[in-house]
């Protein structure tokens, strides 16, 4: 799978887990180049407190389009530290 934001890969690898229609990838196929810290962090009641990424490619900013849970409540440990996409990047195999 490839996360493509700006015509440019994010993140790619053959190992995502599937979580209510998102992939999450393992954190190292995630191209740190690309990615900077966010301060937004939200709450989901059913996995945890997510934090978030902004993509930067080109000069161009997607804040916040890139979430993880750092550790996640019961039953969802298998997409804890996983980076998962959202507003605008595509997500392709």
């Amino acid at each position: 799978m490839k996360a493509i934001w700006n015509n440019t890969v994010i993140a790619e690898s053959t190992d995502t887990v599937v979580v209510e229609g998102n992939h999450y990838f393992p954190p190292e196929s995630l191209k740190q180049e690309f990615v900077s810290d966010s301060p937004l962090n939200t709450v989901c009641p059913y996995k945890g407190t997510a934090s978030y990424y902004d993509i930067v490619v080109d000069g161009k900013k997607n804040a916040d389009a890139v979430w993880y849970y750092p550790s996640t409540r019961p039953g969802y440990e298998k997409i804890a530290g996983r980076v998962a996409f959202w507003k605008g990047v595509s997500v392709v195999d």
